[in-house]
This record gives structure tokens, sequence and C-alpha cells, in this order.
């Protein structure tokens, strides 16, 4: 039976859905709505932090791609999705690497896809699985990587492009994407985890950065449109990231989880409504709740 409520997320590599939106994904698949996320790149290019698997890298054997597949799969399991795909399935594009390096050329890197090829493959799953919701990264692709650029690009393109009936019929009945968020950072609650941490003794990933106003991707308060609250599934989120440790320590500056508070804070995500008509404000921010909400059941 297809479930009522269904979303669906975008993301550039492996890893990536686990940091922003673990927790949102958790909960919404124990609430019984429908999860989908399509990952953009298996990730080749990324730094590898378990030093027995160092040989995996771009510059020496070139597996860590396949080898992020199966972190991949682990996080899902932890988190509880069961509908993980590839765009274009899986190495159809590869990691671009970090703006201006080498790998921003290769034959392959998902910087370079044709946008109109590479959304086709998205408005195939759209149109498949016709998400209500539709999540992905801001036009910056958060802090600038150019894979994440590309990917909100082809997220834009391909809910456009999916709510067309003119564009690729061969790929199923058009359908229209009722809400598209963007992932968002809000300037206050990067404060009071910085504030939290200062608290303990602990160091946060923006020591060092100078004012959060010239961090790329923290946004001012009024951005942000809803706040997703997932802490009952922390635990949850916590398993996914402890999933991919070529790219994550979690006990680490990045990712202090060593306690409850930090867990909290990484357990409510936060987004901006860029589509869609904006559900009920709750609490003194005013945010959303819910990426359903003002939706028909």
């Amino acid at each position: 039976m297809t479930p009522s409520r269904r979303m669906l997320l975008v993301h550039a590599h492996p890893d990536d859905e686990t940091i922003g939106n673990g927790a949102t994904m958790a909960r919404y698949v124990a609430e019984g709505a429908g999860v989908t996320l399509l990952t953009c790149t298996l990730g080749e290019e990324g730094e590898i932090l378990v030093p027995e698997l160092a040989q995996l890298a771009a510059d020496q054997a070139d597996q860590l791609g396949g080898y992020r597949i199966g972190e991949l799969r682990d996080a899902m399991a932890a988190l509880g999705v069961t509908d993980s795909r590839f765009l274009g399935g899986p190495g159809r594009y590869r990691d671009s690497g970090m703006m201006g390096t080498p790998a921003n050329g290769h034959p392959r890197a998902f910087w370079n896809a044709d946008l109109d090829e590479a959304a086709a493959h998205a408005v195939a799953v759209i149109r498949e699985v016709r998400p209500q919701v539709l999540v992905t990264y801001d036009e910056n692709g958060g802090y600038g990587h150019p894979d994440h650029i590309q990917a909100h690009r082809v997220a834009m393109r391909a809910a456009d492009a999916a709510a067309d009936p003119a564009f690729r019929p061969d790929l199923g009945a058009a359908w229209e994407i009722a809400k598209v968020y963007w992932n968002a950072m809000p300037r206050s609650v990067v404060q009071a985890g910085i504030d939290a941490l200062a608290a303990l003794g602990e160091k946060s990933m923006f020591d060092g950065l100078g004012d959060l106003d010239d961090v790329p991707f923290v946004v001012p308060d009024d951005v942000v449109t809803t706040a997703v609250d997932a802490r009952a599934h922390a635990d949850r989120k916590d398993a996914a990231m402890r999933s991919h440790p070529t790219q994550i320590t979690v006990d680490g500056p990045f990712f202090a989880l060593s306690n409850n508070l930090g867990l909290e804070v990484m357990a409510t995500e936060h987004y901006r409504l860029v589509r869609g008509r904006r559900g009920p404000a709750v609490g003194d921010e005013g945010w959303e709740d819910d990426l359903f909400a003002g939706l028909e059941p």
C-alpha cells in the first residue's frame, strides 16, 4: 500500500543525508510516511578518516565510492529508510571534488553534467514516487561545494519538469510537488549550540571561523520557516552517522555527540520553504513543525 505522505530528498554524496536530515527521515519513517533518498554521486573524492582504508582514496585504488555504497546502506538501515537510490544508477555521476580542484574536470564529474539529462533521472523518480515534499540544498549548496550546487539545480529543474506533461512523457505521468524545502542552519540555533558546548568546556566546529554571519551555511532566523523536532529519533541519527566512518568522526569536534545535549541539538533539523503553502506557525519563532503541514491528508 502506498503511504499517503511521501517525501523525496536529493543529496550530493553519501553522508550528506544523515548530517542534514537524518533525524527528519527517521521521524517520518516511524510515522509511516514514504521516504525516498536520491543520492547524486558515490562520494569518490571524499577524505578518508579511517587510516587502514586510506588506499581506497581517489589518488590510489579509487575504490572509495564503492565502499561508501555500503556505508549508505547501513545508514539507511539505521534510519529505517528502505528506498534509497543513486541518480541515474550507482556511478553514473562522479564526485566533483571541491571547487577549483582537478576532480572538477573528470569526464563523469557531476558538476559538468548536462542539467536536463541529469534532471530527467530525477523526474523518473518523482513521477514514480509522487512525493508531496521535496528537500534539497539552497542555491549555494549550503557551503559552495560544486556537487551540492549541482544537486540543487537538478532537484529544482526536476521539480519543474516533472509537473510538465510535455517533458519526457515516456517517464510517466506529470506530477506536481506541493512543497519544496531547502536545508537551513539558523544563526540562533548555531549560537546556542556553541554556547552549550563552551559551557561544557568543549569546542565546536565553528571555533576559529569568525563571525557567524560570514559562515556560508548559517542563515538568519527570519529565513527559516520550519523546525522538525525529531529528538525522539536522535539515537537513529547517531547510529546512521556512525555508519559513515570514512567521513564522520561522531565524537570529534565536528559532531560532538557523546552527550545527550549534543544529540538533542543535532536531532532538531531546520528548513526553508521555497515553494508551496506554509503551514500553521508553532512556538515563539513562528516556524512550522511539520514538512507536510498544510497539506491535505
